[in-house]
């Protein structure tokens, strides 16, 4: 296993994150959910940038503090909150970044910083969001690192940036088989597009966990009335929501519905859908 996290527990005075979650070689990972929700508080403690309460975080099936220099050069992070400083240019960077890891793909960096049009000359901090986004990308990207913690860095994007920072990971990933990433992101779409499974996490604690291209296929919202509710076969029903119709209710068994009640209106399952009725739904 690339990262296991078991048990994870962070405490921020009523806020408390509960978390276990894994992230298999060769695979994308999301982990999504509402902002305070834990996803920030969950990437910190597996970089070590908060101490855990309890819990055990393995990367490259070790204990996190077993980690040695040579490990830690396998892991590279793209946070939202960080980057580099203003005052710093391309040029000035490139040197920084192959001090800091001894892989450092320089002509890699330095021809994917061309394709995009980045300033070599001008400091960063005169760049558009876009640009700066994409230079964080490109600079873990660039140190051929094996597993990739990526905090929300497509925030804040147009949907144009947004598809070029997606398709440089999914270039990056068909061509590094062995590498692995784990990302986070508030806009489902991104995920829903790159990810091979997902977490969703609600209040500090992991509410679901699913393949994405099952999500995709064997995931639907039942669209019925009161009647059509009272008669509905409920063991394959994950989540219901009251609406002002009757009811919205969610099932990973589209299949079974279809096939047995084709007269009830059936929407195909999308991570959005998903993310609304587990936080607003109901146990049947």
């Amino acid at each position: 296993m690339m990262l296991e996290i078991k048990d994870l527990v962070k405490k921020y005075g009523d806020f408390r994150l509960e978390c276990s979650l894994q992230v298999k070689p060769g695979q994308i990972t999301g982990l999504i959910g509402e902002n305070g929700s834990g996803k920030s508080t969950t990437f910190k403690s597996i970089l070590g940038l908060i101490r855990p309460d309890s819990g055990t975080i393995r990367i490259f099936g070790k204990e996190r503090s077993e980690l040695d220099q040579t490990d830690r050069q396998q892991i590279a992070a793209v946070l939202s909150d960080s980057g580099f400083s203003g005052y710093l240019t391309i040029r000035d960077i490139i040197p920084i970044l192959v001090h800091m890891y001894r892989r450092f793909d320089r002509e890699y960096f330095q021809h994917q910083v061309k394709r995009f049009d980045l300033p070599e000359n001008k400091m960063v901090k005169e760049f558009s969001t876009g640009m700066k986004a994409k230079l964080k990308l490109l600079a873990a990207l660039g140190s051929r690192a094996k597993l990739f913690i990526m905090d929300e860095p497509t925030s804040g994007l147009d949907v144009v940036a947004r598809d070029e920072l997606l398709d440089l990971i999914r270039e990056y990933m068909a061509e590094n088989e062995d590498s692995s990433v784990l990302i986070s992101s508030h806009i489902s779409g991104d995920l829903e597009s790159l990810c091979d499974d997902v977490y969703m996490i609600h209040e500090g604690r992991i509410v679901l966990h699913e393949d994405m291209d099952t999500l995709l296929s064997d995931y639907g919202i039942l669209k019925v009335d009161e009647k059509q509710y009272a008669a509905l076969d409920k063991q394959y029903m994950i989540r219901t929501k009251h609406e002002a119709f009757g009811y919205a209710c969610m099932t990973d068994q589209k299949q079974y519905y279809m096939e047995n009640y084709p007269g009830v209106v059936l929407e195909k399952g999308s991570l959005d859908s998903v993310i609304t009725m587990m936080i607003r739904g109901d146990e049947p």
